[in-house]
This record gives structure tokens, sequence and C-alpha cells, in this order.
């Protein structure tokens, strides 16, 4: 049967259509920051940190940027949003900052682009990717706490920025995918598991639950809205969702439909790998683009250790979302939705990883 008869949405053709290959051969997502950029960052930050601000209240208007923010807030809305869904700044001097500096610096270039959200149950505005020795295999534990390979996957937010301030030893290289090319390519050869995809899904909360939900929130992994194609992918968090004994279960079709999802992620003529340089800042696109990371072996040294800082933003020019995304974002409005927010959550920036 072909899609057309089962209804699928229409072959997608914008730039968020890409294969890896194509994209590696380009530079045009990459944005070096200059000398003026750089010091306009560093003033607004230094300002900021040296009076010990509330990291978790900086506004733009706390973090002026005179001629940055304009332009970052273009290219973000042309690339990010709107066009092959991710761009990397490079050139932030992280090596002379101090932690709460890079913080500072982070948080306020992201006042510029949306509202910061709460990434677990502790209300962290903003998130130190670090291996913290944790077991993977705890159901109450999240993959960037560890060392292990992340798989391909989404976050609950518009944007989700990354600022590299130390690399591993050797792997932890960022890897991204199109969920936009993987609906295509199943769209073409398998339309009757894609169309699988549409149906709501039941994926693990990782005991992070909302007052008066449910320990996992029933999303279709594939979701056409308004126009707009929007995706949201964990495996790992579907596959341990099945723990619960009310969980809708998986049927042998909906694996297979899984299965082909998973193995088209993680096809080399699909995807692109990223080597991140300390300085770096990745934006990303959730709902156009999942996002891994490699596995890593880190340094013995703690204070060399591979650390990043990361941002969940709602952002101001995002797009409608439906309804159902509500189970997860506890929002669908605009510039006001996602994160994980738990009672007594109270939103703040540690300047250690805890």
């Amino acid at each position: 049967m072909t899609a057309l008869a089962i209804g699928l949405p229409p072959e997608q053709t914008g730039a968020a259509a890409w294969y890896g290959p194509d994209i590696a051969k380009r530079a045009d997502w990459l944005m070096p920051l200059s000398p003026t950029d750089v010091a306009e960052i560093e003033a607004a930050a230094k300002a900021l940190a040296g009076r010990e601000a509330d990291i978790a209240a900086i506004t733009a208007r706390d973090f002026p940027l005179p001629t940055l923010a304009g332009r970052l807030k273009a290219r973000v809305a042309d690339e990010v949003l709107n066009g092959r869904g991710f761009l990397l700044l490079r050139g932030l001097p992280v090596e002379r900052w101090t932690m709460r500096e890079a913080a500072t610096a982070f948080y306020g270039l992201g006042a510029h682009l949306g509202s910061a959200r709460s990434q677990n149950g502790k209300g962290h505005v903003l998130g130190h990717v670090r291996d913290l020795g944790l077991d993977v295999k705890d159901p109450n534990v999240r993959i960037y706490q560890t060392h292990e390979r992340q798989t391909y996957h989404t976050d609950s937010c518009d944007i989700v920025g990354l600022l590299c301030l130390r690399t591993a030893k050797s792997g932890g290289l960022s890897a991204l995918v199109s969920s936009t090319t993987i609906f295509n390519e199943m769209r073409r050869r398998r339309p009757d598991l894609l169309k699988l995809l549409f149906e709501p899904i039941a994926t693990d909360r990782r005991g992070e639950v909302p007052d008066g939900q449910k320990p996992y929130f029933e999303i279709p992994v594939f979701n056409w809205h308004q126009g707009h194609l929007s995706a949201i992918y964990q495996r790992q968090y579907i596959d341990s969702a099945q723990r619960f004994p009310d969980a809708p279960r998986l049927g042998p079709r909906q694996i297979e439909a899984l299965d082909l999802f998973d193995a088209l992620a993680n096809d080399p003529a699909l995807h692109l790998f990223m080597e991140f340089r300390p300085g770096d800042v990745q934006l990303v696109h959730n709902h156009t683009l999942l996002h891994d990371r490699t596995s890593f072996v880190d340094w013995p040294d703690p204070e060399q250790r591979r650390h990043l800082l990361r941002l969940w933003l709602a952002a101001s020019g995002a797009r409608p979302l439906p309804a159902v995304y509500a189970q997860r974002y506890g929002s669908i409005a605009v510039g006001d939705r996602g994160g994980v927010i738990v009672h007594g959550t109270r939103l703040n920036v540690p300047l250690a990883a805890v």
C-alpha cells in the first residue's frame, strides 16, 4: 500500500531533510565568533559574574550584546528553527574563564534565544554533562550522567544548546541526524511501518514524574501539525517504559518500526559526526533533529575530564506543537514550554555537576 493511500503526510523537501555526508562537505553551519563578538559576551558575563548575580534570573536585557544579538537571533531563526536544524558557534575563550563566568556567558547567550527550562527534577536550568560514574542500567539514571553512548534522541525543549568546556581523552563525538530524513526514508521504504509511529507510544520519565501524571508519557514518535512534521524519541526510554504494568505493550510490528527508525538513524548515509573543541556552542532543533554522543574514555585527572554545559530553551519563534505534547512539555504555549517540573521544583543553576 502506498504512503498516500494510508494517509501519511507528504514527503518533506525543505532544508531540514538533509543527509550527513552532504552536510559534512559544507561549512555554512559554522559561525566563528569575531573578537568583537567575544568582547561583547565577555564584558556582559564578567560584569554579572563579578557581583555573583543569580544566573537563573538573567534576562536578555541583563546581558547586552549590541552587535551580536541581532545576527545570532536571525541565524538561529533561519537555520536552526526553520532550516537545517543546527548551528555551531566557535571561539568562546572558556580556557580563561572561571566556571561562574562560563555558566553566566552561556546562560546569557541563551537568554537572547529563548526561555531556559528545567532539565531535571532538581530544577537545573543549566545542566552539566559529565560522567558521574552512575550505572546506565539504573532506571532512574539518565544516560548523559554516564560515559556510555547515548543513542539518537530528542530532549524536552525547542532548542538544546551545548557549550564544550573540555573534551574527553578519546571518543565523545557529537552526532546529529535529521528525523525529517528518517521520515522520508521510511515513507519510501515501509510506509506501513511509518504509519505506526504516528500512534501514541509509552516513553519512560525515568523517575521524574510531574504531579498528576503517569510515570511515562504517550506521544507518537512523529506528529504532523499545522504543516509541521515534528519528532520526539528516546528508544531506551520507550523500551524501559515496558517495566510499568499499565503501559501499553509494544507489539511485534511496532518493534519492527522502531528498529527500522534506529537502523536509519545509525546509517552513515544519513547521520553526521562532529568533534567539539573547547569554546564551541552547538544549537540543535529538537523537533527536526535527533542528537547522540559516542561513548568515551576520560582523563584520569578530574580537572581534565570531559565537561559540557547544557541549556534547554523554549524559543520565542518556535513552531506550533500538537496538544499531546503537553504530556511531556507541560504546556504547548510558544516560548513557555518544555522541561522537567516536579513537585517542589525551584529553578537554579549549579556550578558543579550534581
